[in-house]
């Protein structure tokens, strides 16, 4: 059954279009990821589908009856309600019936003998006993629960905002709908609430479109891909796996046909030097032909982003710190944490939201003081800091000044320097995007040159807080490439799986105010590591190997080179490979 039907649909923002010509058919049971760079137009896309915006161009067809429930990237929630209220102010049948029963209870209250209210009332009792409406407030609750959102009587107003996009997020799957719309769903939430919505979406019965960065997800989710492409929509079907290999076997076709088009093109270009000036008609044809030919251009993804930067040295003592405590507004967030960190170590930190994990990178990073503890670090450490509210990003500077003011000393690992319009090009920003100003950028977009300015500052040992929260795919797999090459220190806190396993060593849970690990990975292992601890299973295994690393709290310290000795001296897919062995 068709749902939604996009026809020649064009997008623009300003004077800049973002797509063209695009026609999509979204049908029931259809479970669509769309990715694609940022500023591309995937959350402008999304907001047509669901009727929030008009395109620019084309027809948008929502049939009759289908109830579409839309997550903005961005919810504003706000005012007095509760989220629990919040979640029952949607506007379905069922929430509608449920909320006629509750005006009716209490006019019945304040008139008991009213027969009006009193037939209405058992009316209502009836037809909430046919839709099942007496589970819905547990319902919501269980949503809210597992999104992570512990006090859900609180008003919205006093929400973080990401509890707010929890909150919104719970509202979303709470309401009745043939089609899901979500933009990204992940961001703001930890490992344990992404594999809830995970399997909550992979038995959801309708349709769903949404964007993410999270790979894994896509990977389980979806069945079909759709990537913004040179404002165009280029299907994969399957999840992200299927999409690589298909987008590769697609790039070698695409590769070979421009090859095919320059020899017709060059072959061309030798007739017409050498042709007598009699074939003037036919001549003028193939000159027509030529420019035809030159105008067409292959999507050969050149515009990739891509960086390598030279290196800094970085001595033997990178960072020592020891029983640091922090508080805020009398109430302990966390106390007695230490942390060593050593040349070459890659860390991943993860954890509930709330539990501290921001403010413990703050404290190392310098930016927040501890209330007790010492950090202590090496004297050539040069700290690149990729944080959540991307400090130090002017809004009122053209792009290319705000990289300009610290490439020029920049130089490649070949030893030459690198100019900042070059580097900008590299991360997909071009020669007349980089005179715009920061604040016209798109939320991902400044995200993106965020990165590239943390780069730049070439670090040796880099902070990078929940990295994936905003940054695209093609982005993320740059700086993974960044980090294979990457000799300094890593510590990351994040709660993308995907990117944890491919970018990190050592995993260790952040939760309580205390400190468990560090644990080897990758994540499903690091997961069963970390549900051993509970004392009902670990009575059953007695003092072994894993219970005894679980008693190490309130410190992570990796383990040393000697008893890494036999996996340093592997590639870092080796060392991958080896640790996924049993």
């Amino acid at each position: 059954m068709n749902l939604v039907t996009l026809k020649d649909i064009s997008i623009e923002i300003g004077d800049r279009q973002l797509m063209a010509d695009v026609n999509l058919l979204i049908n029931s049971g259809d479970r669509i990821g769309l990715i694609g760079i940022n500023g591309s137009g995937k959350s402008s896309l999304l907001q047509v589908v669901a009727g929030i915006e008009q395109p620019a161009g084309g027809a948008v067809t929502i049939w009759g009856g289908v109830r579409i429930a839309y997550l903005p990237q961005n919810p504003k929630v706000t005012g007095n309600q509760t989220a629990l209220q919040y979640l029952f102010a949607g506007d379905s049948p069922q929430l509608n019936l449920l909320r006629e029963y509750q005006t009716t209870s209490d006019l019945l209250l304040e008139e008991p003998d009213n027969p009006v209210w009193q037939e209405k009332l058992m009316q209502l009792t009836i037809e909430m006993d046919l839709s099942n409406g007496w589970t819905a407030e547990a319902e919501a609750r269980a949503i809210l629960t597992r999104l992570g959102l512990k006090d859900q009587d609180a008003p919205l107003a006093a929400l973080s905002g990401g509890q707010g996009k929890r909150v919104a997020l719970a509202r979303t799957l709470f309401e009745p709908a043939d089609l899901l719309i979500l933009d990204e769903p992940t961001n703001h939430i930890d490992a344990g609430a992404i594999e809830w919505l995970e399997s909550y979406l992979m038995e959801f019965p309708k349709a769903i479109l949404m964007v993410t960065h999270d790979r894994y997800f896509l990977d389980r989710v979806v069945n079909r891909i759709f990537e913004i492409d040179r404002r165009q929509l280029v299907p994969y079907p399957g999840g992200y796996h299927h999409y690589l290999e298909r987008k590769s076997q697609r790039q070698d076709r695409l590769a070979a046909a421009e090859k095919k088009q320059q020899q017709l093109l060059k072959r061309e270009l030798e007739w017409l030097s050498r042709s007598p000036m009699a074939r003037g008609t036919k001549q003028k044809a193939r000159k027509t032909r030529i420019e035809e030919l030159s105008r067409i251009r292959h999507d050969l993804q050149q515009d990739s982003i891509s960086i390598a930067l030279a290196s800094r040295r970085l001595g033997k003592k990178v960072l020592e710190a020891a029983n640091l405590s922090k508080s805020f507004d009398g109430a302990s967030l966390f106390e007695d944490l230490s942390l060593s960190l050593r040349r070459g170590d890659r860390l991943g930190i993860v954890g509930p939201n709330g539990a501290g994990k921001s403010t413990f990178l703050d404290i190392l990073a310098g930016i927040t003081a501890p209330d007790s503890g010492i950090v202590d670090w090496g004297s050539t450490v040069k700290l690149g800091y990729y944080d959540q509210l991307s400090r130090g990003l002017d809004l009122d500077k053209r792009v290319i000044d705000f990289i300009n003011d610290k490439a020029p000393l920049i130089k490649n690992s070949a030893g030459r320097r690198i100019v900042a319009a070059q580097m900008l090009e590299w991360f997909l920003f071009s020669r007349p995007q980089q005179q715009t100003y920061i604040g016209s950028l798109s939320g991902g977009e400044r995200r993106r040159l965020y990165l590239l300015w943390v780069l730049v500052h070439q670090p040796n040992v880099l902070f990078l807080d929940e990295p994936t929260n905003d940054l695209d795919i093609p982005t993320l797999r740059v700086l993974e490439q960044f980090l294979d090459h990457f000799k300094g220190a890593l510590l990351v806190v994040s709660h993308d799986r995907y990117f944890l396993d491919r970018n990190v060593d050592y995993l260790t849970l952040f939760s309580d105010g205390a400190i468990k690990g560090p644990f080897p990975g990758p994540y499903d292992q690091f997961r069963e590591a970390t549900e051993v601890s509970s004392p009902r299973k670990l009575s059953k295994r007695g003092p072994d190997k894993i219970s005894q690393k679980l008693r190490g709290l309130g410190e992570i310290k990796i383990p040393s080179s000697k008893d890494r000795m036999m996996a340093t001296r592997l590639s870092w897919k080796e060392r991958r490979d080896l640790e996924q062995l049993e």
